[in-house]
């Protein structure tokens, strides 16, 4: 007997909000609320907000904690110096592929922050935990499942938010991207995965339904996975489980530029095998130059050898379909290729990532 869908504390408002609700990764969640479309035309236009509690803060705390990073992670935390600065990297297994990609907040060297997937959760934490142990780290792992979050995102999202909480306004409008302040028993961090301007913010499980409420209040618009999935497409964003994985390296999975190499020094976890994995392939963009819908795992043709589909969908902002395909390293972007869909081999160009950012199409 399978086990019952994991809930957000925001699970009740989306049931009675009539959102179609999805079985995403053994969590209960909102697929959309009504109009896909409008949910993604809603961020890139004004401010959309997703209820992204399924994902996990982990709080690294202790001596050792800045020491720690260094080894767990692909890129180099030593990279942030200010408070409140975030990092994204890969978290690499002993072959070098992705178990997960994260953030993480540095808020002084024994205090930080990490936010991981929902799908990877419970193994990240017992890879955290086996390399601290192994390597004798005097840190303290905390999953704070106490924690709900929110994605406020779109060129109005920071404003609708400051209008919900003013207590929050000044030190909120003083974030510069990609970082993070702590009000109170919240943590507000100027990050997102839509391509847009936008906040993402934790706080207590208990806190969330009112905050939600307010933001609906504002004129922010509730949105569900599906539109988080083709607004994160257009701006070239990798999704877990299909963009990458445990058994692909970041070089294969257009995520090269987070590996901080320069130290010699710092050994951390999968650099050896990284050092000596092939480079043969490459995550490309692709953009459909005829009608019809790429999906992952269709194959693709080019001059250079085949490959295939990681994600795919229709653009709602381009209004043709874009993907991501992992390619024979030869490939560059004006190159024609063509795509398999059900039989038929669909004339596409390769284009340079991201396709739309801050609403405005690059493409």
């Amino acid at each position: 007997m399978s086990s019952p869908l994991k809930q957000t504390p925001l699970h009740a408002v989306h049931v009675e909000s009539g959102a179609r609700m999805v079985d995403f990764g053994g969590w209960h969640m909102p697929l959309a609320y009504g109009s896909q479309l409008n949910e993604h035309h809603a961020v890139r236009q004004d401010a959309g907000m997703f209820d992204v509690s399924h994902m996990l803060a982990v709080d690294i705390q202790g001596a050792d904690a800045r020491a720690f990073l260094r080894m767990l992670l692909a890129n180099d935390v030593n990279k942030i110096k200010a408070s409140g600065k975030a990092l994204y990297s890969c978290m690499l297994n002993g072959q070098g592929g992705v178990i997960d990609d994260l953030i993480t907040y540095f808020f002084s060297d024994t205090d930080w922050r990490t936010v991981v997937n929902a799908g990877t959760a419970q193994g990240d934490l017992a890879w955290m935990q086996q390399v601290a142990r192994d390597h004798a780290f005097q840190v303290d792992i905390t999953a704070r499942h106490d924690l709900a979050m929110l994605a406020v995102q779109g060129p109005n999202a920071c404003e609708r938010v400051w209008s919900a909480r003013p207590q929050w306004r000044e030190a909120g409008q003083a974030l510069s991207p990609f970082s993070a302040v702590r009000l109170g028993d919240a943590l507000v961090a100027r990050t997102g995965y839509t391509g847009e301007d936008g906040l993402e913010i934790m706080l207590p499980a208990d806190q969330v339904i009112d905050l939600w409420k307010e933001l609906v209040a504002q004129g922010v618009q509730p949105c569900g996975l599906g539109a988080r999935d083709t607004l994160r497409l257009e701006a070239g964003m990798n999704l877990y489980g299909q963009d990458m994985n445990d058994q692909v390296t970041p070089w294969v999975s257009g995520l090269g530029w987070t590996l901080s190499l320069a130290d010699a020094d710092r050994h951390f976890m999968g650099r050896a095998a990284l050092e000596a994995a092939p480079r043969d392939q490459i995550l490309v963009g692709v953009r459909l130059l005829e009608r019809g819908v790429m999906r992952a795992h269709m194959a693709v043709r080019t001059a250079h050898g085949d490959g295939e589909l990681t994600s795919g969908t229709m653009s709602p902002t381009l209004g043709y379909s874009i993907g991501m395909a992992r390619v024979p390293a030869g490939v560059q972007p004006g190159d024609a290729i063509q795509i398999d869909i059900r039989g038929k081999w669909v004339p596409a160009e390769v284009v340079k990532m991201p396709f739309v950012r801050n609403g405005k199409a690059l493409v």
